[in-house]
């Protein structure tokens, strides 16, 4: 079967990770593309073998595809995902999936009523060292959770305070600093970019949902957004959670990131440490150290592009979900409006 594909904000990350993603698949046919700046877009048309390329999303939806790939600025998603959702699509939408939580459950109802899936852009959880954990979780668990540990520190310091481009990022499509840097458009700094994909992936494990938090962020070196961040949450059912982020240095060892996931139930625990490709459940007496092999923590995010073109066909293999974006929206938007007012905030 041919598999129509449209684009909604052909940006750096989508350059370097989504659109050679989707090329890899021979069912794959690029129909139509929008991004701004008619340079890039003309040479994205050219390069991937787009037939239409526009500057405006509606061409987008216009031309009738399967399966959408929204990448636009976060406090657009919401209007791209909508209308790729209710033409028809199947959506696989980058992280955070909106700003706004209110809008990340209203996509979650189109979808449902739609009757298409919503696939938010959590590589990790596709890994396979994350989809062991996650069936160790499924079969074994911890019991009821009591305490979650989320630390995440990655290179974003000169991204966040405009004095240089994300190092995984299409050098040859530099984003505009403001989709990640003016808080209208991106949401904040770290937590929306960052922490995100740690939420993403701890909330996917545990399944928590957070009920309330208090944070404190930090912006050093001028910048306009949040490099580090300091979150206490209290999570539904009792527990509680801390979240940690932190903008570091890019070191020899390149970008690989540091995350670490640490739940703490009534019967046992887990560890999940993609920096260091450590596995560990403990639950009654029994211990599981799981051997994992160097690489197996490194990003990707090939795991959600296969899992929007399984959608076209008719398979479920969704394992970021857009019920799951919309618990780690919840999440981010009770920090920020704490970190705003001070205040211990409901989410």
């Amino acid at each position: 079967m041919t598999i129509r594909v449209g684009v909604i904000g052909a940006g750096s990350w989508a350059v370097a990770s989504h659109l050679p993603n989707l090329r890899r698949d021979p069912e794959v046919e690029f129909v139509a593309v929008a991004r701004k700046g008619p340079e890039l877009l003309a040479k994205i048309k050219d390069e991937f073998g787009f037939g239409i390329a526009s500057e405006d999303y509606r061409a987008v939806i216009d031309a009738g595809v399967d399966v959408c790939i929204v990448a636009s600025p976060s406090g657009l998603h919401h209007e791209h995902a909508k209308a790729a959702l209710e033409s028809g699509a199947h959506v696989m939408c980058e992280k955070p999936v909106t700003i706004d939580p209110a809008q990340a459950w209203d996509l979650v109802d189109i979808a449902t009523r739609v009757n298409r899936q919503l696939v938010i852009a959590f590589g990790w959880n596709y890994r396979p060292m994350i989809e062991q954990a996650k069936r160790i979780m499924t079969e074994e668990g911890i019991g009821t959770l009591e305490h979650l540990t989320v630390t995440m520190a990655s290179v974003t310091r000169e991204l966040l305070s405009n004095t240089g481009a994300y190092p995984d990022a299409s050098p040859e499509s530099v984003p505009e600093q403001r989709t990640w840097t003016d808080p209208t458009v991106s949401g904040g700094g770290y937590g929306q970019a960052q922490l995100s994909h740690a939420l993403g992936l701890a909330f996917w494990l545990t399944g928590a949902r957070v009920a309330q938090g208090f944070a404190l962020m930090s912006a050093p070196l001028n910048a306009p957004v949040e490099l580090h961040d300091a979150i206490v949450y209290t999570l539904d059912g009792g527990g509680i959670g801390v979240l940690s982020g932190a903008s570091c240095h890019l070191g020899a060892g390149g970008n690989k990131h540091a995350l670490e996931v640490r739940a703490i139930g009534s019967e046992g625990q887990l560890l999940v440490d993609v920096e260091r490709e450590a596995l560990w459940h403990f639950r009654h007496g029994k211990e599981t150290r799981v051997d994992l092999t160097p690489g197996e923590g490194t990003y990707d995010c090939e795991g959600p592009i296969a899992a929007v073109l399984a959608a076209a066909r008719g398979q479920d293999v969704n394992q970021s979900p857009g019920e799951l974006g919309a618990r780690t929206v919840e999440a981010l938007a009770v920090a920020y409006r704490s970190a705003r007012s001070g205040q211990l905030e409901r989410r």
